[in-house]
């Protein structure tokens, strides 16, 4: 069973055809981590699975359900949280504020905090009060992955969560990233450029180049740095 599956999922911006038949597959509880160079179309296959790109060949299902033609807030409900590459937290808003905005796509219409978020963001607590803006990158980060949380997804969608990010924020967001895995069957989704921290919490790998996967395969079964070609300029 795959909590998320892709078949041959083609997107375009306008004009440009952006991806190519690309197909992956997460299962419930493990990590699958996208690599590749910039531009080749990583943030456009989240964007896609997210549904803020249409597709325009190919299927999305989300836990054995078509999502393919369902809109994000949509996708939302039937359990996709996404963390974009910067976030987009509301900087005028408080930590609060930003946390109860997530529980308003909740399948079940509980409209109160989840205790795992401040379990796994003991600083969100801390800091319920303050603006999202006044917040350290790191602190946004966090901000940004709770309110994800908060909406009880079975797919977890970060893009790049380590970008901006200082080495122990990093450390923390693999510790929460494992401890996730441990404690539910969320799938989890990422983009990532820094492949120690990479091969550290991902389960699969995929490749991508020009718009199409040209690699996959379990981490465990594949030494860091067979892949780094792929990656580096």
């Amino acid at each position: 069973m795959f909590m998320l599956n892709i078949e041959d999922l083609n997107v375009f911006y306008g004009q440009s055809h952006i991806l190519f038949d690309v197909s992956m597959k997460v299962k419930p509880g493990e990590t699958a981590c996208l690599l590749g160079r910039n531009g080749v179309g990583k943030t456009t296959l989240l964007k896609g699975v997210m549904g803020l790109l249409p597709a325009s060949k190919g299927k999305i299902y989300l836990d054995d359900n078509d999502v393919t033609k369902t809109s994000p807030a949509q996708r939302a409900k039937l359990g996709m949280g996404y963390v974009p590459q910067g976030r987009d937290i509301f900087p005028q808003l408080t930590v609060q504020e930003n946390l109860l905005v997530a529980l308003e796509a909740r399948r079940d219409n509980i409209r109160k905090i989840p205790d795992v978020v401040f379990e796994l963001f003991p600083v969100l607590k801390e800091f319920l009060d303050r603006r999202g803006g006044d917040l350290s990158g790191g602190q946004q980060q966090q901000l940004a992955i709770g309110r994800a949380l908060a909406l009880d997804p079975k797919l977890l969608i970060l893009d790049e969560p380590t970008e901006g990010i200082q080495p122990s924020i990093i450390l923390e967001i693999e510790d929460i990233i494992q401890r996730i895995k441990k404690m539910s069957d969320i799938a989890i989704l990422m983009v990532e450029q820094y492949l120690e921290f990479a091969w550290r919490v991902a389960d699969d790998y995929y490749i991508m180049a020009k718009g199409s996967i040209i690699e996959s395969g379990r981490t465990k079964d594949v030494p860091l740095e067979n892949v780094q070609k792929h990656i580096t300029i």
